[in-house]
C-alpha cells in the first residue's frame, strides 16, 4: 500500500498549528493580561466569551465560522479585496477558524500565569522606577513563563487534533485543507486500515509526548530555588 499521500496532511497540519500558536501567543497576551488585571465589571463576561469554544459543539462553532467566512459574510468581503469570493475552504480560513477554536487553550493558562504573579513583584518594580512596559516585559512575562509554555503546547496540540471545526470550514481539499484528522477520517471511510493505523498511532504518540514534555517542563520550572 502507498503511503505517499500521508505526508502532505502531516505537513499542512504542522504548518497550521505553528502559525496558529504564534498568532495566539501575540494576540492572546493582551487578552490574558486584561482578564487577569482588569477590575472591569465586564471582565468575566469577556472571559466567558473567550472560553465558549470549550463547551460549544465543534459543529456549531464551525457553522457560524462558515457563514462568517463565506461569500455573504465578512470573509467574502475580505476575499474580494484580492478577487476571491470566500475565505472558507482555504488555508487562510483554517488559520482564522483555528484562532477562534483554540483561543481559550492559550488565553486561560496565560491568564492564570499572570494572576499567579500577585501585586508584590509589580509594586516592587514600580518602587525601583520601572515604568509600565518595563514591569510587563521584565517582571510579568518571565514570571508568567509556565503559563506561556502550557498555553503554547496546548494550543499547538489542540490545533493538530481538531476535526469538527476544520471539516466544517475547510472540507477535504488535498494540499489546502486536508489536515491529519480529516485524512484519518478519509482513510477509515475508504477502508485503508493500514494508513489509518499509521496516522492514528502517530497522533497517539504525539499526544503522549506533548503531555510528557509539558509535565517535565512544568516540574523543572516550579522546582524551589535552593
Amino acid at each position: 500500500m502507498s503511503f505517499e499521500d500521508i505526508w502532505p496532511p502531516i505537513s499542512l497540519t504542522l504548518s497550521l498549528a505553528a502559525i496558529n500558536t504564534l498568532i495566539l501567543l501575540l494576540a492572546g497576551t493582551p487578552i490574558a493580561w486584561w482578564l487577569a488585571r482588569s477590575r472591569s465589571r465586564y471582565r468575566e463576561l469577556v472571559g466567558a466569551l473567550v472560553a465558549m469554544p470549550l463547551v460549544l459543539p465543534p459543529t456549531v462553532l464551525g457553522f457560524y465560522l462558515l457563514i462568517a467566512l463565506g461569500p455573504n459574510g465578512p470573509g467574502g468581503w475580505i476575499a474580494g479585496l484580492w478577487g476571491g469570493r470566500t475565505l472558507a475552504f482555504s488555508f487562510t480560513g483554517l488559520v482564522i477558524g483555528s484562532f477562534f477554536y483554540s483561543l481559550p487553550f492559550m488565553v486561560q493558562p496565560v491568564r492564570n500565569g499572570f494572576a499567579a504573579i500577585g501585586e508584590e513583584p509589580l509594586e516592587a518594580a514600580s518602587s525601583l522606577g520601572a515604568n509600565n512596559w518595563q514591569r510587563f516585559w521584565l517582571v510579568a512575562l518571565p514570571l508568567a513563563r509556565p503559563g506561556y509554555i502550557t498555553g503554547a503546547v496546548m494550543t499547538f496540540a489542540h490545533t493538530v487534533g481538531e476535526f469538527g471545526v476544520v471539516l466544517m470550514i475547510g472540507g477535504n481539499i488535498p494540499g489546502q485543507t486536508k489536515v491529519m484528522a480529516i485524512a484519518l477520517y478519509d482513510y477509515v471511510e475508504r477502508l485503508q486500515w493500514v494508513q489509518a493505523h499509521v496516522l492514528a498511532l502517530g497522533m497517539v504518540m504525539f499526544a503522549f509526548v506533548v503531555i510528557a514534555v509539558t509535565l517535565t517542563i512544568d516540574r523543572r520550572i516550579n522546582v524551589p530555588m535552593p
